[in-house]
């Protein structure tokens, strides 16, 4: 079941909820206005099978029925990780963002989690000032290593 619930941010009623099977084609298209880059799971099979795997990572915002923020908050049992935090360019800088990343760290503390991993594109300034400003740290000493898995 998805959870959900409203705050009021910046005047304006926003609804934090779990994403659905339903939203995947709307979190796609909403990305591709507010998210930075891209990635090899950036389409439906790759959305739908993040919903079904873990029902609460998928994490969306709401205003008057418009998608106007996202982050995954993926749990492993181990790792707190958290990817894909965006906002509508037109909904910036009215909190959207912090209620996002309260609902995750929340959902993080009901599964025992202890520490909070975000992927940040080096490039995206905006991003890391962000990131900074909710009170994470930038690691430098680590670099991410990736291989993509062809079909």
């Amino acid at each position: 079941m998805a959870r959900r619930h409203a705050s009021c941010w910046a005047g304006s009623v926003i609804k934090i909820r779990t994403a659905v099977q339903a939203d995947a084609e709307n979190v796609l298209t909403f990305w591709k206005e507010a998210a930075e880059g891209t990635s090899i799971t950036d389409d439906t099979d790759g959305v739908t099978r993040l919903i079904e795997r873990d029902p609460e990572a998928l994490i969306l915002a709401e205003s008057e029925g418009l998608l106007v923020g996202s982050v995954i908050a993926g749990y492993d049992g181990w790792r707190c990780s958290l990817y894909r935090l965006a906002v509508r360019p037109s909904h910036r800088r009215q909190g959207i963002a912090t209620a996002l990343l309260t609902a995750a760290e929340e959902r993080f503390r009901a599964v025992g989690g202890r520490r909070g991993d975000a992927m940040v594109l080096e490039a995206n300034e905006r991003a890391q000032h962000a990131w900074a400003a909710a009170g994470y740290e930038r690691e430098d000493h680590w670099r991410r290593w990736v291989k993509p898995f062809r079909a």
